[in-house]
């Protein structure tokens, strides 16, 4: 497996960690839909996620740079409260995709909070890439499609398909980890 390193997010690689998102995101979206989709001429800075969004995941989360080979290869943003974490962001930049540093650094994050039961994360419904990396390389299940249609108490701004980012909805994942309770060997 890869060997990458999760190093803390300085307050003086912020602009860069949000522009290395961004890239990675426009970069799924581009491979999908091309550079003339609405997905880009709706937004008003031509982001898949905006500043604002990963500032505040930022803001109110573990911000982590991915460092393989002494370089940075990408970041992810981790809530976690008691045995629920959430992973807010985790991206790799597109140069160095399919290389196993994704997956590392997902290992890394688990051991980083051993006490995680339930990880969830979301992805767009259109980043087939992520999808097969969350359900196929790191076991998790999705759980819910979030779109216009969806009945629950979601924030409809934010995902029911009237945010013109993601007018067709998203994936809510969830990974359930179990703990060996057994003394047996």
């Amino acid at each position: 497996m890869t060997e990458v390193q999760l190093v803390s997010l300085e307050a003086s690689d912020r602009e860069q960690f949000i522009k290395d998102n961004q890239e990675a995101f426009n970069y799924g979206a581009m491979e999908e839909f091309g550079l003339r989709d609405a997905h880009f001429e709706d937004i008003a800075d031509e982001q898949i996620i905006s500043s604002k969004t990963i500032e505040a995941c930022i803001d109110t989360g573990e911000a982590y740079r991915i460092i393989a080979d002494g370089t940075v290869v990408g970041g992810a943003v981790i809530k976690v409260s008691g045995t629920r974490g959430d992973l807010e962001l985790l991206f790799i930049k597109p140069e160095v995709h399919s290389k196993g540093i994704g997956f590392a650094a997902w290992c890394e994050i688990e051991k980083l909070h051993p006490d995680v039961t339930v990880w969830e994360t979301f992805t767009p419904y259109f980043e087939t890439r992520n999808i097969h990396f969350y359900v196929n390389r790191c076991g998790f299940h999705i759980v819910e499609y979030l779109n216009k249609h969806h009945p629950g108490d979601f924030p409809a701004d934010e995902f029911e398909g009237k945010d013109p980012q993601f007018p067709a909805g998203m994936f809510r994942f969830e990974k359930q980890i179990k703990k060996c309770t057994s003394n047996l060997y």
